[in-house]
């Protein structure tokens, strides 16, 4: 095929898009308006659903490599422990699902799909920002920030919540803040007793904050991602270093497993928690929407980077298979539309179980610890989860065609 495709943006959702076209047989250009590829986002939770894409892109083993397989998801009461559900992992997910469920750290994830891009002929461009797009007749130019332009077949935004080819597609918005922001660091292992931090996505619930951990590395990194509803920061950056000692106050008198590893944390990050209301719209011509860029997730589902990376191969796969760009493009956006808005608005309502934030979700959370004494609290919380977990975009795909 001679067809010239650009992505905009080489994070997780445009590098496997490039990846997965690049193995269809398009030429793929990749643009990123940052000069390299760092270490910035920390840790991220890869569900079985995202491990399918993965296998089928031939990267799987490589991303486990560098993973952390945790034993199961947990919640409980941010002060007392007590356990409101235990979803078994591990090796269950694997058997149930069909494909793993990892932890990774960013940048690991990146690593991988970049190397795996660079082997299959991707070309990367770093420090160039893709500013917008016009057709023109049959022609499609794409305009970069320093002012040069390019002509291409396709250009897909795969460029974030504050997508310059959404802005140019649909209008400029604001992105939404949500009222809360999040804490994010790593600290090593070996700071803290062995076992200590179970091997598990532990999550802690309590009002107005909740707290994630959950190992990398194979275990020699701790992640942590802590929430909390406040409204006199809304700074979005990723890289902006948050102040320790106040994250210390703000989690003052929770369970231990969580005092005690901010303790024995030297650096943290903090950034605000930004939403979008859900689009009808991904595709205009010969352009496309993916990942944040059309359906930001809170990460209260754990599924943002997941759903990029169904995204990249449900889009390849259209493309592949309908020769008419546009047509594809519209086939691209049923499919995963319905799957996303569900799931952006699913993850959007956790905030206010795990936050206590009403006496509604105070007694959802009552009846989850009543069931648990019965053993039944693991069932309910796991059917929730099957329904994100088991879904094969792969095999669904595989299906229509």
């Amino acid at each position: 095929m001679s067809k010239k495709y650009v992505v905009a943006g080489a994070g997780i959702g445009g590098l496997c898009a490039a990846l997965a076209l690049t193995k269809r047989g398009f030429e793929v250009a990749v643009y990123e308006q940052s000069t390299q590829l760092g270490e910035v986002g920390a840790g991220l939770q890869l569900s079985s659903n995202a491990i399918h894409v993965l296998q089928a892109l031939g990267i799987a083993e490589q991303v486990k490599a560098k993973a952390f397989c945790p034993e199961s998801a947990v919640m409980r009461h941010y002060q007392t422990g007590k356990t409101y559900f235990t979803v078994p992992l591990g090796d269950t997910a694997t058997q149930k699902y069909g494909a793993d469920y990892l932890h990774i750290h960013r940048a690991d994830l990146l690593t991988v799909i970049h190397e795996a891009c660079e082997v299959a002929g991707v070309s990367i461009h770093l420090g160039q920002a893709i500013q917008g797009y016009q057709h023109k007749s049959q022609n499609l130019t794409i305009e970069f920030e320093n002012g040069e332009c390019l002509e291409a077949d396709l250009l897909i935004g795969a460029d974030g919540i504050k997508s310059k080819v959404q802005a140019c597609m649909l209008g400029q918005t604001a992105a939404e803040f949500t009222g809360q922001v999040a804490w994010r660091g790593v600290v090593a292992a070996s700071k803290l007793p062995k076992g200590f931090i179970k091997p598990n996505a532990n999550l802690w619930v309590g009002p107005g904050k909740h707290f994630v951990s959950y190992y990398l590395r194979g275990g020699d990194l701790i992640n942590f991602v802590a929430v909390q509803e406040r409204r006199d920061w809304q700074k979005e950056s990723w890289n902006e270093p948050g102040d320790i000692s106040q994250l210390r106050e703000t989690f003052e008198g929770w369970h231990p497993a969580v005092t005690e590893l901010l303790a024995a944390t030297e650096f943290c990050f903090l950034w605000a928690l930004f939403d979008r209301q859900p689009l009808n719209q991904w595709t205009d011509n010969k352009v496309a929407l993916l990942g944040d860029a059309c359906h930001p997730m809170l990460p209260f589902l754990a599924q943002g980077a997941a759903m990029a990376i169904e995204d990249s191969y449900a889009l390849a796969h259209c493309l592949a298979s309908d020769s008419h760009t546009q047509t594809a493009l519209q086939t691209y956006q049923n499919i995963r539309l319905p799957r996303t808005r569900k799931i952006q608005l699913n993850a959007r309502r956790n905030a206010a179980l795990y936050h206590m934030g009403s006496p509604i979700e105070q007694a959802k959370l009552a009846v989850l610890s009543g069931l648990s004494h019965l053993g039944l609290s693991d069932t309910v919380a796991a059917k929730k989860l099957d329904s994100i977990y088991a879904y094969n975009i792969v095999e669904q795909l595989n299906r229509l065609t």
